[in-house]
């Protein structure tokens, strides 16, 4: 089993299925739409990474560009950002648990000190910067205490999560992150990203572990390389004619390519600074508003998801 393959899956489109029956009613007939109904939730990662970061999430979610998005912890930014969440309630945000710290000179760590999660530190004293190390060194038991840390700090900041996501793939890495992640999510009643191709793949065995109340998406689309031409609009239009009935997700990445975003992205054209604010410049035009109309797009959100989960994890409970 190799790291890299659980990151770079997540990465791709996936299939996932959906195990609650609800007298087969589709999620879409479960969450109040016609049963194949394409849904879409457009979700900005890496919200707290910066201020130019946090500027433009906040341009796109007021725009109407983006539906949700999800927070990094222990980012410097990421107060800021929690703050204004915390000031608009009814805005869609997860958690984007973090334990790799990619950037050249732009590094992190834990949100726990690092005597208590060392296996997650490198010899700097940050997280690793690629998946392959931390997966080699990680202990289950302190990602676990480092996740339950980010995702209690982002509560007592104000948040009140929607969902959880992954930065980079690292708790797919292996097969125990993912058990670990996956607790989490029970215990906290939030649903989470959960690429089943690759369970069934590698760890078949937690298929029987995933409650039937979590709802899973059907469709992940994520830009992972420069489009043909830096045509960016086109990409996304192929995206979104990809769509299928069912929940679909289409990751960005958004941040204005000023000087912090190109320090903090020097030598990284790959999700980079320009990369960014191209991103950005998508999901604000119209043009890209009139694509998804004109496919009968549904926009939802991580929120209305995590609510319909946890009434039928009630109606299961009460049986």
């Amino acid at each position: 089993m190799k790291p890299q393959i659980f990151a770079a899956l997540l990465i791709s489109t996936v299939s996932l299925s959906n195990g609650f029956s609800q007298n087969q009613k589709t999620l879409a007939e479960r969450l109040g739409y016609p049963a194949n109904a394409k849904l879409l939730i457009i979700h900005a990662d890496d919200m707290g990474l910066s201020h130019s970061t946090n500027m433009a999430v906040i341009k796109a979610f007021e725009a109407g560009g983006v539906t949700s998005g999800s927070v990094m912890v222990p980012c410097p930014w990421f107060p800021e950002i929690a703050d204004y969440v915390k000031q608009h309630p009814g805005l869609d945000a997860g958690i984007h648990t973090t334990l790799t710290s990619e950037w050249k000179f732009y590094k992190w760590d834990g949100v726990l000190p690092s005597s208590r999660i060392p296996s997650l530190i490198d010899t700097n004293g940050y997280f690793y910067d690629e998946v392959a190390p931390f997966a080699k060194h990680a202990r289950a038991d302190e990602v676990e205490k480092e996740l339950r840390a980010q995702i209690d700090r982002a509560i007592a900041f104000g948040i009140d999560p929607t969902h959880i996501d992954n930065h980079m793939g690292t708790i797919l890495a292996r097969p125990d992150l993912f058990e670990t992640a996956l607790k989490l999510a029970m215990e906290y009643r939030l649903p989470i990203l959960i690429p089943s191709q690759m369970i069934k793949m590698y760890a078949p065995q937690f298929l029987e572990k995933i409650p039937p109340y979590f709802a899973m998406v059907d469709n992940l689309q994520m830009l992972n390389a420069w489009p043909k031409d830096n045509n960016w609009p086109e990409a996304y239009k192929q995206m979104v004619q990809n769509l299928v009935p069912g929940l679909n997700e289409i990751i960005v990445h958004l941040s204005y390519d000023n000087e912090e975003m190109k320090a903090i992205a020097i030598d990284h054209p790959d999700f980079g600074s320009a990369w960014r604010q191209n991103d950005l410049n998508l999901v604000l035009n119209p043009e890209f508003q009139k694509i998804l109309k004109d496919n009968h797009i549904i926009l939802i959100t991580w929120k209305q998801i995590r609510d319909l989960m946890r009434r039928e994890m009630d109606t299961l409970n009460s049986r």
